[in-house]
């Protein structure tokens, strides 16, 4: 009796811990098919549904404004990404071997401060200290630097996982320290570099808090400006860059994710 009791207990609480997955994925991702859907709506008002079309994502194509944006935010995300990636990846490997207290204090620190305190931070450093005119070249730097402690960590984890006797064997073997990175340490964090590259890049490409801090008044980036666009109002062709853009992260995420997964596979 006392078992047949605790497995209902059991499988009441299984019961209730779905519904509750359910609810609060549903809370998550409701909006984001909403946005989805509404992009193909046929009509300049969110109100209703009218009809299914693609003129929204045609206007799109026509927008020189949103166009301008779109290509100066992949600047920046690649080129960020890039530097983010060299920096993080030397970070981590620093991390890895010298065991200082200081250094993942300096890495990851950016990636736990609120975003809001950095963007400011980041403003008060380029105007005060360096007399830097803000435009894209501070957008670079302010992304960077807040991308390098996720590649960081993801580099640290995967040298963590990894046997220390294969270096000491390589060592052993003759093989100088560069010679060991490059034909040893660089294949077998290959992955985690990639996964560090992309995940720099999707958080590059959609921040908007450092951007609007860092971002001078010269030319448009795509955060920004579809900022600038629902002020007025939520249209169609705002549902539409947006589902672009979400599209566009949710593929590098999935990118990200399956080099994170053979990473730990390898491990």
């Amino acid at each position: 009796m006392s078992n047949f009791r605790a497995k209902q207990s059991s499988s009441h609480r299984l019961t209730a811990l779905w519904i509750v997955s359910i609810l609060v994925y549903a809370f998550l991702y409701i909006p984001l098919i909403i946005v989805v859907v509404f992009s193909f709506n046929d009509s300049k008002l969110n109100a209703e549904w009218v009809g299914f079309t693609f003129h929204w994502y045609k206007a799109l194509l026509h927008n020189h404004e949103m166009l301008l944006a779109a290509r100066n935010s992949l600047i920046i995300a690649v080129s960020a990404s890039v530097l983010a990636t060299v920096l993080g990846t030397m970070a981590g490997l620093a991390i890895h071997r010298y065991k200082l207290k200081v250094l993942p204090v300096l890495a990851f620190t950016p990636v736990a401060m609120p975003e809001i305190l950095l963007g400011v931070s980041l403003l008060l450093f380029f105007l005060q200290v360096l007399n830097l005119t803000l435009g894209m070249l501070s957008i670079i730097i302010a992304h960077t630097t807040f991308c390098i402690g996720f590649v960081a960590i993801i580099v640290r984890a995967r040298l963590q996982g990894m046997d220390e006797s294969i270096f000491e064997a390589a060592r052993d073997l003759g093989a100088t320290p560069w010679q060991t990175f490059r034909q040893i340490t660089l294949p077998l964090i290959r992955p985690a570099i990639i996964a560090g590259a992309l995940m720099s890049f999707t958080l590059s490409i959609d921040d908007f808090v450092i951007t609007f801090f860092t971002k001078g008044a010269g030319e448009p980036i795509l955060p920004i400006q579809i900022y600038t666009m629902i002020k007025v109002a939520v249209t169609p062709e705002v549902n539409a860059v947006s589902t672009l853009l979400m599209l566009l992260t949710l593929t590098l995420i999935i990118i990200a994710t399956r080099f994170d997964n053979s990473m730990l596979g390898k491990s």
